[in-house]
């Protein structure tokens, strides 16, 4: 089955200068590990395909359980340069959040979202 990482994650994304960040949150171990076997930093740079210029790095937090990507060239030159309606790259966190992925567990990926539960 497939999922959309928003029913299995959550995402922030800030900036600095034309670098954005995305950190990506599991709830749990279990999604933790899939989201490592599943989201690579190639993977996120095929998903903003046209957005990112350049290289993206991905970092492991396991105590955090997050994946942070750094996503390089990524911001049309920065706030003050970019022409862009979102120059800050705030919105792009929920961008990568309808990135689908497998889902290779019984049950439905989004019960529990909401619940704070990690």
């Amino acid at each position: 089955m497939l999922c959309r990482l928003a029913d299995i994650a959550t995402a922030r994304s800030g900036d600095k200068g034309d670098i954005l960040d995305i950190s990506l949150m599991a709830r749990d171990q279990r999604t933790y590990d899939l989201l490592i076997q599943e989201v690579s930093a190639d993977r996120v740079r095929a998903h903003f395909a046209g957005i990112v210029g350049g290289q993206v790095d991905r970092y492991e937090l396991p105590r955090l359980l997050a994946l942070k990507f750094v996503l390089h060239g990524a911001l049309d030159g920065g706030a003050a340069h970019a022409l862009r309606a979102d120059n800050l790259g705030k919105t792009l966190g929920a961008a990568l959040l309808r990135l689908p992925i497998a889902w290779p567990y019984d049950g439905d990926p989004s019960a529990g979202k909401g619940r704070g539960s990690r």
